[in-house]
């Protein structure tokens, strides 16, 4: 059953007369591209991973594991469903148990950093005023320290660990606080030649080729600023022409705040997302696909940091 259509806002009621008023209405397929590749929009290339030990400074894919349906926004809600069900088949995840791990291995923390700095090690973040005020001079101030960060590190309690295929080899810790305390205990451990063991979990989250596959044989995955919500030649197009599409709100990028999917199978989408890829929008799918793609994490076969 089709879902009801969204009411229209006096915004968009605007742009719709705005529309017909330039002649866009009852565009052939071939003349949606043409006005779409026509638009002018400040479009912004995806950015590549850089190094960096916080989870967070990377492309947070591993949301699309849980995605809540309401994250997607559009007229129909049929649409947004199928959307909703192409986008949660591209990242996979996997748990496993180890019963012991040295925690030099660890080399990534959860959350995102402090100061919006980027820090390529824990020995960089550890070399900040903020990590040297802790004073991790002896193996007492080591244990001090890593136990503030995990308060149950002497009952040797699991540590919760995560690792994704589009940001190599890093392992991270899952903590969000006390990023400072980890990092700094870590670096110590690593300086004096510590070995640290603790059993772990390790959530590993991937790319699932099946499934980006059949987003890009199903959709046009383009980035939008948010500009174009505003644009009046790309609201008259997607409105008046009654388009199909759905949306989603991209996280830690304001240069591309939105996803837009526009269904390859309805031929006014077709054309439009085909457009949009003229325009200079960012192609999702071509982004995801040159991302890394490591091999799954295997206890024992990574050097420990020793410098």
């Amino acid at each position: 059953m089709m879902g009801l259509p969204e009411p229209m806002p006096p915004v968009t009621s605007r742009i719709v007369r705005f529309a017909q008023r330039l002649g866009l209405t009852g565009k052939s397929p071939r003349q949606i591209l043409e006005h779409a590749s026509q638009i002018s929009l400040p479009f912004a290339p995806l950015s590549e991973p850089a190094p960096s030990i916080f989870w967070n400074d990377g492309p947070c894919l591993q949301r699309f594991v849980d995605l809540p349906r309401s994250a997607l926004s559009g007229p129909i809600q049929e649409d947004k469903a199928k959307a909703h069900a192409a986008l949660t088949r591209l990242v996979r995840q996997e748990r496993s148990a180890y019963p012991a791990l040295d925690l030099r291995q660890v080399d990534g923390l959860g959350g995102q950093s402090p100061d919006e700095a980027t820090y390529p090690t824990f020995e960089a973040l550890a070399a900040t005023p903020a990590c040297r005020q802790l004073r991790v001079i002896s193996y007492k101030d080591f244990v001090r320290t890593i136990t503030s960060a995990l308060p149950e590190f002497q009952t040797q309690a699991p540590i919760e660990l995560r690792q994704a295929s589009w940001l190599g080899e890093r392992i991270y810790w899952s903590g969000e606080h006390h990023a400072e305390a980890f990092a700094s205990a870590i670096a110590y451990a690593r300086l004096r030649g510590l070995e640290v063991n603790l059993p772990c979990e390790l959530t590993d989250y991937r790319l699932d080729a099946a499934g980006l596959q059949a987003l890009d044989g199903e959709y046009h995955a383009v980035t939008m600023p948010a500009q174009a919500w505003s644009d009046r030649a790309f609201m008259g197009l997607l409105l008046e022409a009654k388009i199909p599409y759905a949306r989603l709100t991209l996280l830690r990028n304001a240069n591309n705040s939105e996803l837009l999917l526009l269904d390859k199978r309805q031929p006014a989408a077709n054309a439009l997302g085909e457009g949009l890829k003229l325009a200079g929008a960012p192609d999702m799918v071509r982004y995801l696909r040159d991302l890394p793609q490591i091999t799954r994490f295997r206890l024992g076969n990574r050097a420990v940091h020793t410098d």
